[in-house]
């Protein structure tokens, strides 16, 4: 189920039929990409692990278990019917007038193992005394405070900024374990949290996030804006990208104004087969969805509505985005009860649409019809409430 602790969000029950574009979307392709993250949510159930500051809600794990028993092939309408008779839409209240959407992606870069004139800037693998101060799921809802510092001796204190570790504060570590070609490509691959890497023996390697320095990510884009150096209307990633590599030393010292900096580890195996999310999700192209994970619970089917974000709608018909999707992720810059990133793939083409993805939208969060307390909670008084990068 989706929880909000936030006085100012509450879930206001709906009918599908309130859903625009319900009735034309591709139900099958988000029963996939839902019942996908249920061996994750159940592995992390099993550990006791916590997505967000709650458990994970027993009656969306027994949602897995009814999407697990239903008979194959599942045909769409099957995968219609089953979300209709399992869940419940709810629109998403708040202050705000709208909600806002952006795209994510999983980038394919030019790297190599050992480092030389080409290819000079590294990435990192994850520090032994680097600590969680919050889990990962969390990083995104409580972004504007600590989320990882250093273990010592004495307790805990602040870990190197992007600014220090560039400057050599890791130096001798034996962290560098691979070597990208481009430091603005290496930049925005912070940012998407994962990339492929392409290394110099035609090989193909991928590398997920493994935990960041834990401190508040603070966007370029808005740095630029608020500085009065570039437009907000000029500003896309490709456009970004342009002006940091224009004058290096310049873009560089832009870049470390974001102070949090991304540890990264090599998948191997059946992870590596696809990008992840959070708690090692699987991500689905088109819907996949990082959420704050403080108002909604990892997994949960979200209905996402935006007529303004047409570059990225299947047909001209859809009049816009109209595509159920499943909360798979977070992100440090996704705070809010309806701000969503959408994942829209690998590669240069997803990078493009994700990079001029920066639009108004509305969450439907579809709720377990099974779990009584939310349910209860939003009849008598409109609000859904319990207690809770």
């Amino acid at each position: 189920m989706s929880t909000t602790t936030n006085p100012s969000a509450s879930f206001e029950p709906v009918t599908f039929a309130d859903l625009p574009g319900w009735d034309t979307d591709d139900h099958l392709a988000a029963f996939k990409a839902f019942r996908a993250s249920c061996p994750r949510l159940r592995a992390a159930a099993r550990a006791g692990n916590r997505a967000g500051a709650i458990a994970l809600p027993p009656a969306l794990l027994a949602t897995c278990d009814t999407a697990a028993a239903l008979p194959e092939p599942v045909s769409r309408a099957a995968a219609r019917a089953f979300f209709e008779r399992e869940f419940q839409p709810h629109r998403v209240v708040h202050a705000a007038k709208e909600g806002l959407l952006t795209g994510y992606y999983e980038p394919v870069l030019e790297g190599s193992r050992t480092q030389d004139e080409k290819f000079a800037t590294p990435i990192y693998r994850r520090p032994a005394d680097l600590v969680n101060l919050v889990h990962e799921a969390e990083r995104g809802a409580k972004a504007n405070q600590l989320t990882h510092a250093r273990k010592t001796a004495a307790g805990t204190e602040p870990y190197s900024t992007r600014a220090e570790i560039e400057a050599g504060a890791l130096g001798g570590k034996n962290l560098e374990f691979l070597y990208l070609a481009d430091a603005v490509e290496t930049f925005f691959m912070h940012i998407q949290g994962s990339g492929r890497i392409r290394l110099t023996d035609g090989s193909m390697v991928r590398v997920h996030y493994d935990g960041k320095n834990g401190h508040p990510y603070t966007s370029i884009g808005r740095y630029l804006i608020d500085n009065n150096i570039l437009a907000a209307d000029k500003i896309t990633m490709q456009a970004l990208g342009r002006w940091l590599r224009a004058d290096p030393d310049r873009g560089r010292h832009v870049m470390q104004q974001n102070a949090s900096f991304v540890f990264f580890r090599e998948l191997q195996g059946d992870e590596a087969q696809g990008p992840l999310g959070v708690l090692s999700i699987p991500l689905v192209a088109g819907r996949s969805l990082a959420v704050d994970a403080g108002t909604h619970a990892i997994g949960t089917p979200v209905y996402v509505s935006s007529p303004a974000l047409t570059h990225a709608s299947r047909t001209k018909k859809d009049g816009g985005f109209h595509r159920l999707m499943i909360a798979h992720d977070v992100g440090s810059a996704i705070r809010g009860p309806e701000r969503g990133d959408i994942y829209f793939g690998s590669g240069d083409k997803a990078g493009k649409l994700a990079g001029v993805t920066k639009h108004p939208g509305r969450f439907f969060v579809l709720l377990p019809r099974g779990n009584a307390s939310i349910e209860a909670s939003t009849k008598g008084s409109g609000r859904a409430r319990q207690a809770k990068q």
